[in-house]
């Protein structure tokens, strides 16, 4: 199984976050001159919000998303995802430079998958030709840096299971999304 480099391939300057509105709390938004390049859940608190974010992006400094055209493409689109619209967001600038070639390959093929669709790990693991790195994809997807950009909400264990899930609120948060994108199986009410 070739997972790639595990270390990132390039820095990436010059970072600025928003905190912004959206039906489930306060998120974040993180970007620079090449795209977005993170995005937190609400954490409870601004307060929370902001120290998760300084720990992900120390260098990052608050700023205008009005002045990123990524930045607001990612705030209007998560913002009509949020509210029901199937927005797939892919579209939305982002900046993976320094994200490892194979969490790369994991969130191209995440990224594909349309608002209200679901793969499985060991899909995504096949989709890019490491059909037993089904672990790994997990492993990629519990990294990533922008979530609901990158969708790994919509990967799923074997047999439907939701599994894991690294943003705030675990689990429950990815059935809460799951069942605001109408995917088949995540038609309950949420706590959202």
């Amino acid at each position: 199984m070739d997972v790639g480099a595990l270390t990132h391939t390039e820095p990436v300057p010059s970072l600025e976050f928003a905190l912004f509105d959206t039906p489930v709390g306060r998120c974040a938004v993180v970007w620079g001159e090449q795209g977005v390049v993170g995005f937190q859940l609400p954490e409870g608190s601004d307060e929370l919000t902001r120290e998760r974010n300084a720990r992900l992006f120390p260098d990052a400094t608050e700023g205008d998303p009005d002045t990123s055209p990524a930045a607001r493409r990612a705030i209007d689109g998560v913002l009509s995802l949020l509210a029901g619209e199937p927005d797939p967001l892919t579209d939305v600038q982002l900046d993976l430079r320094s994200v490892p070639d194979f969490d790369s390959r994991v969130y191209a093929v995440t990224r594909a998958i349309e608002p209200g669709a679901t793969l499985t790990y060991g899909e995504v693991a096949a989709r890019i030709g490491s059909p037993d790195a089904a672990q790994a994809v997990g492993q990629a997807l519990g990294r990533n840096p922008i979530p609901i950009l990158v969708p790994c909400h919509r990967v799923l264990a074997a047999g439907g299971k939701t599994g894991g899930f690294s943003a705030p609120g675990g689990a429950v948060t990815k059935r809460a999304l799951l069942t605001i994108e109408r995917a088949p199986g995540f038609d309950e009410p949420t706590l959202f």
